[in-house]
C-alpha cells in the first residue's frame, strides 16, 4: 500500500535559511495541532510564514489526498536556500570602501503524512 503525501511549498521568502531551520526544527515529527501551537507560541518573525506554509499543507491533504486532518504529521520539513543574484546591496565603509551585503532568501518545503 502507497503512503499518501502531502506537500507545501514557500519560495523565495525574504529570511536567511539560517533562521528558518531553528523554526523547522521545533516542528519536526509533530502532530499537525501541536506544531501549529508551538508556532502561534514562537517568538520568531518567520512562525508567521510557516504557520500559514502549515496550513497550505493541511488544505492540500484535505482536498486532494481526503486524508484525515486529526492523524496528520509534520513528517519532513526543510529549508533550502533561494537565489542571491537580485538581492545584493552595498554597505559604505571606511576610507571609501564599499563592502557586499547578501540579501538572502529561503525555499521551505513542508511533508505531512497520516500516522498508523
Amino acid at each position: 500500500m502507497e503512503t499518501k503525501v502531502a506537500k507545501a511549498y514557500l519560495k523565495q521568502l525574504r529570511v536567511s535559511p539560517r533562521k528558518v531551520k531553528i523554526v523547522l526544527d521545533l516542528i519536526r515529527n509533530k502532530d499537525v495541532a501541536q506544531a501549529a501551537a508551538i508556532l502561534k507560541n514562537t517568538n520568531k518573525m518567520v512562525c508567521e510564514a510557516v504557520e500559514k506554509l502549515l496550513k497550505s499543507a493541511v488544505a492540500n491533504a484535505e482536498h486532494n489526498y481526503e486524508m484525515d486532518i486529526e492523524k496528520l504529521y509534520v513528517a519532513e520539513c526543510f529549508v533550502t536556500p533561494g537565489i542571491l543574484k537580485n538581492m545584493k546591496r552595498v554597505m559604505p565603509r571606511a576610507q571609501g570602501r564599499a563592502f557586499r551585503i547578501i540579501k538572502r532568501t529561503s525555499h521551505i518545503t513542508i511533508t505531512l503524512k497520516e500516522r498508523d
